[in-house]
């Protein structure tokens, strides 16, 4: 089927945020991310757009356009795309009436990092959650950098936005989650010996710039550092609390 001029204009408007809000749609590049767009949300898809050599490697579902490397390098957002593009629409945030299911919540606050962004939804599928919550100003979680960073990850979270942290912890109160712990690199309990930082709780990752925004309240948790450096980037420090979760639970097995 031959790809159409506004496919492609449509497209090229995808790697816009303004784009991306008005289509409602979002544009996810390469074979591990289409891979699992196509595995965990196929009916989100609209059409997709390999090389020849790209459309033979997965399962693709819906509209298939197949055009030469050299289509498929100008549409694309990179230099190496991998051959293949999908179309698809931005997922819906969970109905207010769904509770999460975690037994804590993680919550990035004005994260605005791409790369960050998607080491962190990566982190929590390995770690076995459901669900990122984050603030306004944090990066676009279909933006194509975010999508091919978390290798298509998102769409197999649910993500729930709020336009600060009191929202978000109201909404968190809302479903059982009584406690906030805030992430801080000078201060509060450790990660590896507070008692309760797992028990219906949302623990909050800062922005790189300006760290977590206070919130009267909270708790501050930190990440131990004998080497007595500044801080880790938000993305390690993600890791290490969720899987200092894991390291627990796999404890008390």
């Amino acid at each position: 089927m031959e790809l159409t001029r506004k496919q492609e204009s449509l497209i090229r408007s995808l790697y816009t945020r303004h784009g991306r809000r008005k289509a409602g749609l979002c544009v996810c590049e390469g074979l591990r991310a289409a891979g699992e767009l196509f595995m965990r949300a196929p009916e989100l898809v609209r059409f997709t757009v390999a090389t020849e050599a790209a459309a033979g490697e997965l399962a693709i579902p819906g509209e298939l356009h197949r055009v030469p490397v050299e289509k498929l390098r100008e549409l694309a957002g990179t230099v190496n795309s991998q051959g293949i593009l999908a179309v698809a629409a931005i997922p819906p945030e969970p109905d207010a009436a769904e509770a999460p299911a975690d037994p804590f919540l993680l919550a990035i606050d004005r994260l605005g990092d791409p790369g960050n962004f998607g080491t962190i939804c990566r982190t929590l599928r390995a770690a076995g959650l459901t669900e990122l919550w984050y603030t306004k100003g944090s990066v676009d979680p279909y933006g194509d950098k975010a999508i091919r960073s978390a290798l298509g990850a998102q769409f197999a979270l649910k993500l729930r936005g709020f336009d600060d942290l009191e929202a978000l912890r109201a909404a968190a109160q809302s479903y059982g989650y009584p406690s906030v712990w805030l992430t801080d690199p000078h201060g509060g309990e450790s990660c590896f010996s507070a008692a309760k930082l797992y028990e219906r709780s949302v623990i909050v990752i800062g922005g790189e710039a300006n760290g977590v925004t206070p919130l009267a309240g909270a708790q501050r948790v930190m990440i131990p550092m004998p080497g007595n450096y500044e801080s880790l980037n938000a993305a390690q420090a993600a890791t290490i609390f969720l899987f200092e979760y894991v390291r627990r639970t796999m404890n008390t097995e």
